[in-house]
């Protein structure tokens, strides 16, 4: 009975300061937008609360786990080329537990990674439960300098958005599985401010403001407008659902056209998150992900 009565607290501090919060927000449309985009860039950097440990998907096998220098947590399995896993934003590499085993029964060493701030990782740049992309993508520079070079890489949401950017910066990062990425960081404002109930001319600051926090323009973040610059980039195949709610489908199909050599699989049913257990999704990835080790295998019994 106490436990019922501590988690209906929880929640009724919770709608308060949601209502706390869409007031000032409110308020700040009209009398201080500076100060509304301060507020609406603080919530776009904090993580969502963690999923309970008892609801999260459990791996098939625990791995062996390592907490790097960093305090980035990552996990492995099998033996091989390294095929590495980054999960979305407030996700933990648990999400993506359904690609180890096959990924190792066809001949990969899996790599799944915490991002800071998420899963058991600990803060990264930016302080406790705040994260924004480059977080992710030191996640991965850590794990890597940590296993080795990567064959290639599956990833979800921001996580993929994440590790497209990182290719595009000159990472290497091998054959890329893109799950449902969001193509530019003006597209993830416009999905968080309507989730978010801000209004467009807060919205309208938010750009300026992330771009001090991170010290980028938020051009170094359109995947799409900079893969379409680029001659040459590594194979990517971007899966995404028709009816994704989270990142619309036009962030996935921007990438794969502007992508050279990008590959487009369009899923129905699954949404934003059962995409990844989904055993089609996953059998694709994995076939796409092996493909280039049979044709070097090919190519040195040649």
């Amino acid at each position: 009975m106490a436990s019922i009565s501590a988690r209906k607290s929880t929640i009724v501090r919770a709608d308060r300061a949601t209502r706390a919060r869409l007031f000032a927000l409110t308020l700040a449309e009209r009398e201080a937008p500076s100060l509304g985009a301060r507020l609406a860039v603080r919530m776009w950097m904090t993580i969502p609360a963690a999923i309970p440990e008892t609801a999260r998907p459990r791996l098939t096998a625990p791995g062996s786990r390592v907490v790097l220098d960093s305090g980035v947590v990552a996990e492995s399995w099998g033996a091989g080329p390294a095929v590495y896993l980054m999960h979305g934003w407030g996700g933990y590499r648990g999400q993506l537990g359904a690609f180890v085993a096959p990924l190792t029964e066809a001949g990969f060493r899996v790599v799944a990674v915490d991002a800071p701030g998420h899963g058991e990782s600990g803060p990264g740049s930016y302080g406790r439960r705040r994260a924004l992309m480059p977080d992710f993508i030191s996640a991965l520079q850590d794990a890597i300098a940590c296993y080795g070079p990567p064959h290639g890489v599956v990833a979800h949401s921001l996580g993929a958005s994440a590790v497209a950017t990182a290719t595009l910066d000159g990472l290497d990062t091998g054959r890329l599985v893109l799950i449902a990425p969001i193509s530019n960081v003006m597209s993830g404002l416009d999905i968080f401010s309507r989730m978010a109930r801000i209004g467009p001319v807060v919205r309208a600051q938010m750009p300026r403001r992330i771009e001090r926090i991170t010290r980028m323009p938020a051009s170094h973040f359109d995947i799409a407008a900079r893969a379409a610059e680029c001659d040459e980039l590594p194979p990517a195949l971007v899966i995404h659902d028709a009816a994704d709610k989270v990142s619309p489908f036009d962030n996935g199909a921007l990438v794969a056209a502007a992508w050279p050599g990008g590959r487009l699989e369009a899923t129905k049913g699954l949404g934003h998150n059962r995409i990844l257990s989904d055993p089609g999704v996953i059998a694709k990835a994995v076939t796409f992900l092996a493909r280039q080790q049979s044709l070097a295998g090919q190519a040195t019994s040649g």
